[in-house]
């Protein structure tokens, strides 16, 4: 992805104003934001050296200045790991077509009997699910192209009637996305779908623009079940170890809340046969 670090540094010096970091700010200035002479400055490189960095064209970049134009420009850990990789890309890693998810993490799944929960892909695809996943999400009643996450939040009209807070879960996906894609510069189908849901959707072209960079490793996930009805879930991402570019999600319901008790009724109106 051609562009990120300049575009990613340019977007973060624009986030800090002049007299945040005791510099004086001149009066008017044709750009939002620090300069990037300004930067150089705070961080001790000369103005050619991180203007080249900044342009994508400089040479091998040390620890020490990532980590020096990190703290001016005020980096959370996510945002610092990104500059990293973005920075410093590494080899090609060699995937499998297709990838596959462990039999071992498979009855892991099965043995979620009370939480949905599934796999997900470094382009955030889901690989696999168990039963109360599949009865919330509906995987296996849709190809995968209504598999991936990000093509379901913005290309599915849907997707804004079954999360409530649809504008707070497209911000969170745009930024993991950013995040896969900055440790995963040499997928190419990974490149292809920012590509598509860039020409796809105005609101995730807008997003991509703004650089946002967040692990969304845990938090609460609203739901608008057209059976079952609102359904809170409070989420954990778990790492797969043995397989790097996998990670566990499970949605856990507050103990005698009225999500685990719609998600129980759920499960049981998924399992009971049909009449015929």
């Amino acid at each position: 992805m051609d562009g990120d670090l300049g575009d990613f540094l340019r977007s973060r010096r624009a986030r800090i104003q002049p007299e945040e970091v005791g510099l004086p700010s001149h009066g008017r200035r044709r750009v939002p934001g620090l300069r990037r002479e300004e930067v150089a400055q705070l961080a001790g490189v000369s103005v050619d050296y991180y203007i080249r960095l900044e342009q994508g064209r400089g040479p091998s970049v040390s620890d020490a200045v990532l980590d020096a134009v990190g703290r001016v420009l005020r980096l959370d850990d996510t945002e610092h790991a990104y500059l990293h990789a973005v920075a410093r890309p590494r080899k090609p890693a060699v995937r499998p077509a297709a990838p596959r998810v462990r039999a071992g993490v498979r009855l892991l799944l099965d043995s979620m009997e009370r939480t949905p929960a599934f796999v997900l892909d470094q382009r955030m695809d889901v690989l696999a699910w168990n039963t109360l996943a599949d009865a919330v999400f509906g995987y296996s009643r849709t190809g995968p192209e209504g598999r991936s996450i990000p093509r379901h939040v913005f290309l599915d009209p849907a997707s804004h009637d079954f999360y409530p807070e649809w504008s707070a879960v497209a911000v969170q996906c745009v930024a993991h996305l950013r995040m896969l894609a900055g440790h995963h510069q040499d997928d190419r189908r990974l490149t292809a779908l920012v590509g598509e849901l860039s020409l796809k959707s105005d609101d995730f072209r807008r997003l991509w623009a703004d650089h946002p960079v967040r692990e969304c490793a845990y938090g609460v996930k609203r739901i608008q079940h057209p059976v079952a009805g609102l359904l809170t879930f409070p989420y954990e991402t778990l790492a797969v170890s043995a397989d790097p570019d996998q990670s566990l999600l499970v949605y856990t319901p507050q103990a005698g809340s009225e999500t685990e008790e719609r998600l129980r009724l759920l499960g049981s109106w998924r399992a009971t046969p049909v009449q015929t």
